[in-house]
């Protein structure tokens, strides 16, 4: 199993980028995926997450209405659509899946995933 993250770089306040994630996973029926970020010198937290099979989506109170996360069947990849880029997004981005269930307060938990992608940074100048 791996993940193949891109799309990072610098890009201005108020700008935006998307995130791919390549996923080369033995089945996708029961999978859902994430993305979580870590900032210099604070922890790893989540930003947001979408289950392969429904396509549900989740994001943490921050980057709602800013950030869409999306899945592209015949690609095997998710995709994260930043917009409106601030400082505060400014970190290192890495993709995630887990296989089995998909409640919130599983996909939330960056313990619960299983499988990580190398990550890649993003900066926000102000």
């Amino acid at each position: 199993v791996q993940l193949q993250a891109s799309g990072g770089g610098l890009v201005q306040a108020g700008g935006s980028l998307r995130l791919s994630c390549e996923a080369s996973l033995r089945t996708f029926s029961n999978i859902s995926m994430g993305w979580f970020r870590q900032a210099p010198g604070k922890e790893r937290e989540f930003v947001a997450a979408i289950t392969w099979r429904g396509g549900t989506t989740y994001y943490r109170d921050s980057v709602k209405g800013r950030f869409t996360i999306s899945r592209d069947y015949a690609k095997n990849t998710v995709y994260l659509q930043m917009n409106s880029l601030n400082a505060e997004d400014t970190a290192r981005y890495s993709c995630a899946a887990r296989e089995g269930g998909s409640a919130p307060n599983q996909l939330f938990r960056s313990l619960s995933y299983r499988y990580w992608g190398q990550g890649t940074l993003v900066t926000v100048s102000s």
